[in-house]
């Protein structure tokens, strides 16, 4: 349990919140909502450590360790992945590098006491399951096996604050603080997180501006306003409604009274001057003074909510946009696979998919800043796309340009008050439209941009990612703005609250095909019999979809191989290869606008069934694999019964003990692949 008593932050005269006091409790999570600027990432800071409150205290139990994810944290670029995710419990990671260090010089002098200390710090953190734990964990998190040994220089900013995630989830922390764990996550990885946050034991305090997310996770908001950190009970969306309500009962008990002094105030006003009134005039003027003294003005909402207003110069034409046989690819990863599609006037078309599969890519080449290696995107009669790229800052130029100067460029032929009045409505007035471009926070820039979209007027809009760096009000308010907007939509997201309001057709692009369903995101759930985006089963397929791609070729041979080598691999402590696992490749399909229409006018893309005599090959395979993974559980088993002898480290030589622990981080990461590979079979099996 953890005690918040009385806290405060300000800076200077402003203050961020005031008498904060609430306690947080293990299994409970908590969303800290607020606008931004409110002192979200302040609060998380000052639970944390890193920060000093100007009032209150912090309590929390010595025993408990926190695992905090910050938003600003780039550090391990030569590390390899998966050492910088095992970091994440420094005593234990410590004490696994000492202890390697020692085996390593034992030729030379062993000190057999501090390798028992070393020894006992692992088994106490149960360190030996500890590079399993975190390759699970980045599994989840959409980091496949074969790229966990490259150095973290080698990932995108995105994949680094993944990495930094299961960080501090493989730390096996007590506590758990988290800002913005949703940033640059797919969907699958979303959900994955959501489960995890779900099964943890400890208390969870996260800040998100995903709606699903948090009405998914959270049992508990804190809402940071009106100089305030108050506790609501119940996920976000049950916050809302009792914030609204506990505003309007406080605005009706003030104006009540508001009432009352007035009513008392005319009598005074009326008979203050009569000598047969003046004593209960006075008696009324005391009542007033006490009633106006216990009346508190409601301090203002820190929340803004920006107002998107797209209106289109004209109407386009009925076919708005034809995708025709467009692939792509960036040297050996081929990211689009034949692209077919056609967009109609009207329709709110949400391109879907785990990321690194193309969905950005799609857009760019739709838009002219990226060449197809094949195919075409053609544009229809009086069509004017607007483009909203993921990658927004890129169009800052000159950077030291000042925003109100950068929405002008857009249109010379207009004066001053017609841009100032178009930013106004995006929340920029007064300093903050002389801020200089490159001084923008992301929620800034992202309406920035908005502000100089809106004034095209075009009837096509086309979004990258929109929701990324706005606060729950932008996108609450973006969203009201796309309702209004009479054109075509076409958007990636991985906000499934905002996909679901706005999507009236559903394009997910998968490995080497296509599903294009004409319906809502909600009817599309229902359509899979799962929320896609929601469902274990389909977490499965995507890693084994990743595995099969990587694992084509001659894979019984590679088995046999694996088989034959066993007993030697496990004396010697030799790492099995990774990705030579057996599989066959499978059929795909692409669902084009003339094929497979069902009953209810729903498109999808149609089931792929196993002949017979490929179901007995996969039986007889499954076999297999559940005897290998049965075998080098078994030797797992062994080997940890040695090592839980009273005496074994003190007896056993050290490079007798090195290759019993090599010979078992070999063999956990063969189940993982052997596991993996039955999954993918089962999945085959259907």
């Amino acid at each position: 349990m953890i005690s918040i008593s009385n806290l405060a932050k300000t800076y200077g005269d402003r203050t961020l919140f005031s008498g904060a006091s609430f306690q947080l409790n293990a299994g409970a999570r908590y969303g800290l909502v607020g606008a931004n600027g409110s002192g979200k990432t302040t609060f998380i800071d000052i639970m944390s450590g890193e920060l000093e409150a100007s009032e209150g205290a912090v309590t929390i139990p010595k025993r408990l360790r926190l695992g905090v994810l910050r938003q600003d944290q780039f550090l391990y670029e030569d590390e390899e992945i998966l050492a910088v995710a095992m970091m994440g419990n420094a005593e234990l990671w410590k004490a696994m590098v000492e202890k390697e260090t020692l085996l390593a010089k034992a030729e030379e002098y062993f000190d057999a006491d501090r390798f028992s200390e070393l020894e006992e710090t692992v088994q106490r953190h149960d360190g030996y399951t500890a590079e399993a734990r975190a390759t699970k964990i980045l599994e989840g998190l959409g980091l496949p096996g074969n790229i966990h040994h490259d150095s973290l220089s080698t990932l995108s900013g995105g994949f680094k604050l993944r990495v930094l995630l299961a960080q501090v989830l493989a730390g096996a922390p007590d506590v758990l603080l988290l800002d913005e764990p949703t940033n640059h996550l797919d969907i699958l990885s979303i959900r994955w997180l959501e489960i995890f946050l779900r099964d943890f034991a400890g208390p969870v305090v996260v800040i998100s501006h995903d709606h699903r997310f948090l009405d998914n996770v959270c049992t508990h908001i804190l809402d940071v306003d009106y100089e305030s950190v108050l506790l609501y009970h119940g996920n976000y969306t049950t916050f809302l409604r009792a914030k609204q309500a506990e505003r309007e009962r406080r605005e009706k008990e003030i104006a009540a009274r508001e009432r009352e002094i007035a009513h008392h105030q005319k009598f005074v006003d009326r008979f203050r001057a009569k000598a047969s009134k003046a004593r209960q005039a006075q008696s009324k003027v005391r009542m007033i003074e006490k009633k106006a003294a216990g009346l508190i003005e409601l301090a203002p909402s820190s929340r803004r909510y920006p107002t998107f207003r797209f209106e289109q110069l004209r109407d386009s034409g009925r076919d708005v946009l034809k995708i025709k046989g467009v692939k792509k690819a960036f040297g050996d990863n081929q990211v689009l696979h034949g692209v077919d599609l056609l967009v109609q006037r009207g329709e709110r078309v949400a391109i879907m998919g785990p990321n690194g599969i193309g969905k950005s890519t799609l857009l760019k080449i739709i838009m002219g800043e990226l060449e197809a290696d094949q195919g075409e995107a053609e544009w229809g009669y009086e069509t004017h796309p607007a483009y909203f790229p993921q990658d927004h800052r890129d169009r800052f130029d000159p950077p030291n340009n000042t925003a109100e100067g950068w929405v002008w460029d857009s249109c010379p032929e207009r004066d001053i008050g017609y841009v100032r009045a178009r930013m106004a409505l995006m929340l920029f007035s007064g300093d903050d439209s002389k801020k200089r471009l490159s001084a923008l926070s992301g929620g800034e820039a992202a309406r920035l941009v908005f502000t100089r979209l809106s004034m095209a007027r075009p009837n096509v809009l086309v979004l990258d990612e929109p929701t990324n760096h706005l606060d729950l009000e932008s996108i609450e308010a973006l969203v009201e703005g796309l309702k209004a907007f009479p054109g075509t939509l076409i958007l990636v997201s991985h906000d499934r609250w905002f996909v679901s309001r706005l999507a009236t057709r559903i394009v997910e692009i998968k490995p080497e095909e296509i599903r294009d369903y004409h319906g809502t995101y909600e009817e599309y759930v229902h359509f899979c019999g799962d929320d896609h985006l929601d469902a274990d089963r389909v977490i499965l397929r995507a890693k084994t979809e990743k595995r099969k791609k990587r694992g084509k070729g001659a894979r019984n041979g590679a088995k046999a191989e694996r088989e034959s080598e066993m007993g030697p691999r496990a004396r010697s402590g030799k790492r099995p290869r990774s990705g030579k696992r057996p599989g066959t490749g499978k059929q795909t399909h692409r669902a084009a606008d003339s094929e497979g229409r069902s009953g209810n006018g729903r498109r999808a893309t149609p089931a792929v069934g196993v002949s017979k005599a490929r179901k007995k090959q996969l039986l007889k395979r499954q076999e297999d694999l559940t005897a290998s993974i049965e075998e080098a559980e078994a030797r797992v088993a062994r080997i940890d019964e040695v090592f839980c002898e009273s005496t074994y480290f003190e007896r056993t030589p050290a490079d007798e003990v090195r290759a019993l622990e090599t010979e078992r981080s070999s063999l956990q990461s063969e189940v993982a692949d052997l596991t993996s590979e039955w999954e993918r079979v089962e999945e085959e099996i259907g």
